[in-house]
């Protein structure tokens, strides 16, 4: 697939977007694109060679990034920055930043994630399903103090069941309002922000979108979120586990599938036996998603803390809203695919340091098997699955830590194949890599429990 040239080459949009630049008096670009571990990568371009960077790229050494398959003695990587992803900076208005997809001497680059999710959506769509997705980032906001210890911004925010807390909410009205403000000036649409379950936390909704477009403004969310705190002398962040006794964040993705020309859910049927309003079609898709649930866990909660969120006992608050048993279900947060509403299904598993171009092309990979081999869910679950506890339904539980996830994703073949070989075997051995750092370092929590009383 040639990609030099193709950001150019519709030149109603490339005039379309010289003219806004001019218009809106902006100076510079970023020509972005996401690392393997979905965190932004960026070259500042004066806003007057934007059109030749459509054409020829932003040049990037790929090995300065890292795991990008490229060797200190490979040539450039070049970015070509996707006009329709143009986002102008609500806080910094004479710049606009694009999401970019990488290639190599004019084709696309199998390993970058974007193309990766390009190409599963091109997949997709030959089958004649568009994947939409609304996503639901949960973040911490927190200070850190001079010995470097870090607590929640809002001092006063310390309740032992702080969700929905309308004074703490009040309390951070300013960041939250500027923020959900920016959003809405890019045209996202914010739907509602609330106070989390932990002390410090935050969720902002906003409008669902086609997947990759939900995926281009993740990350902008991302970037944006940790950009405001800065310029407050704060530090957000996405981890998935950043305090013992605290939920977790997650980042939970409402997903449905349409049909070409996106006028149809074909997630949709109000004569549902099972009660659902959900198509025989959402079904296989859940049931793949299932199927390959172990191995999906290596990529959407992709890191040695993920897994300290998904198999928590408990959180401060009673709950760790973190799903544990792979199964499907109704309007019940305890579930690893939730049923909300008629036409659409919650994914509940992934979190935040998931590099959201790859997640959803997996996500995606897992569907689309579930409906070609017609794999069925099996019954759903019902009840508060936090206190399901038998020898059955250990066999039905998420891996229990980042090394058993990539295991299990090792010997998935559907996967390996649909997200491409040559840069799973990276992320494969990537992982393993992170997993024996960890297991390696010794903690301070180690020094403290068997120093002295052994």
């Amino acid at each position: 697939m040639k990609l030099i040239g193709i950001a150019a080459s519709n030149r109603g949009v490339m005039e379309e977007t010289i003219k806004k630049i001019e218009d809106q008096d902006i100076k510079f670009v970023l020509a972005s694109f996401s690392d393997i571990n979905g965190a932004s990568r960026a070259k500042l371009v004066p806003s007057a060679r934007l059109e030749s960077v459509c054409k020829s790229g932003a040049g990037f050494a790929g090995f300065a990034v890292g795991d990008l398959g490229h060797g200190p003695h490979d040539p450039d990587l070049l970015c070509i920055p996707d006009l329709r992803s143009m986002t102008v900076l609500p806080w910094k208005k004479d710049i606009a930043w694009f999401a970019g997809t990488l290639t190599e001497d004019g084709s696309a680059w199998e390993h970058c994630s974007r193309t990766i999710l390009l190409k599963v959506a091109e997949k997709a769509k030959k089958l004649g399903y568009v994947m939409k997705t609304g996503i639901e980032p949960e973040f911490f906001l927190l200070k850190q103090d001079g010995d470097g210890n870090l607590s929640p911004f809002d001092d006063l925010d310390k309740e032992q069941k702080p969700c929905y807390q309308q004074q703490a909410l009040m309390r951070n009205i300013e960041f939250l309002s500027s923020l959900i403000n920016n959003m809405n000036e890019l045209g996202w649409g914010v739907t509602q922000a609330d106070h989390e379950d932990a002390n410090g936390q935050f969720e902002i909704n906003f409008d669902f979108a086609d997947a990759i477009t939900s995926s281009d403004r993740l990350t902008f969310f991302k970037y944006m979120v940790r950009s405001m705190a800065e310029e407050r002398g704060l530090i957000s962040t996405f981890m998935p586990k950043p305090f013992s006794t605290l939920t977790g964040n997650g980042c939970h993705m409402h997903l449905s599938l349409w049909d070409e020309q996106e006028k149809r859910n074909l997630f949709e049927d109000q004569f549902d036996g099972k009660g659902f309003g959900l198509s025989d079609t959402a079904y296989h898709f859940i049931g793949g998603i299932l199927y390959h649930a172990k191995a999906l866990s290596a990529i959407v909660c992709p890191t040695v803390n993920s897994y300290k969120r998904l198999t928590a006992m408990d959180s401060m608050s009673g709950a760790t809203w973190a799903p544990n048993i792979i199964g499907y279900g109704g309007n019940n947060r305890t579930q690893y695919i939730r049923i909300p509403d008629s036409g659409r299904i919650e994914f509940r598993a992934m979190d935040g340091t998931a590099n959201p171009y790859l997640a959803t092309a997996a996500i995606l990979a897992a569907g689309l098997d579930g409906i070609e081999n017609k794999i069925d869910p099996g019954e759903a679950f019902s009840g508060n699955l936090y206190r399901l506890q038998s020898i059955e339904n250990e066999l039905n539980r998420l891996p229990s830590s980042l090394k058993e996830a990539v295991e299990a994703l090792e010997q998935d073949k559907v996967l390996i194949s649909m997200l491409g070989e040559d840069f799973m075997n990276t992320f494969i051995a990537r992982k393993k890599e992170e997993w024996a750092q960890y297991h390696s370092f010794v903690s301070n929590w180690e020094i403290e429990k068997y120093l002295k009383g052994y």
